[in-house]
């Protein structure tokens, strides 16, 4: 299923915790809500809910919540507009991205939850 092995996912993991730490030090450094980053920090996840239509549906709808085109689109246009609010929205948002992968959690194929670009989800096993 095109999905990465060795090193190279060992790599992939490791750049995941880097963006993670990355995206809290930017959070921290701009003074945002510790708050909002504990309330929000979770919300991609609720971009399994397109499950609910299938895998196929499912996995495009997770897929958009957790590439990292969205959000730092958001982060780069409300920096440069000096909106602070959405720039915070768009670190959560890569923050979360980053733990993910840091996990193992990749982008999803359409085939089935578990299958993803850095192999089977953690913890899935089988088919």
């Amino acid at each position: 299923m095109g999905a990465v092995t060795g090193a190279v996912r060992t790599w992939l993991r490791a750049e995941g915790l880097a963006v993670l730490a990355l995206s809290v030090t930017l959070y921290w450094v701009l003074g945002a809500s510790w708050l909002w980053f504990v309330l929000l920090f979770l919300a991609p996840d609720l971009s399994f809910a397109g499950y609910l239509a299938g895998p196929r549906t499912g996995a495009l709808a997770y897929n958009l919540a957790h590439t990292y085109v969205l959000p730092l689109g958001l982060v780069t246009v409300a920096l440069l507009l000096e909106l602070g609010r959405p720039a915070h929205l768009g670190i959560i948002w890569t923050a979360h991205l980053g733990f993910d992968r840091a996990l193992g959690f990749g982008l999803k194929y359409p085939t089935a939850f578990a299958d993803t670009h850095l192999g089977r989800s953690p913890g899935k096993t089988g088919g």
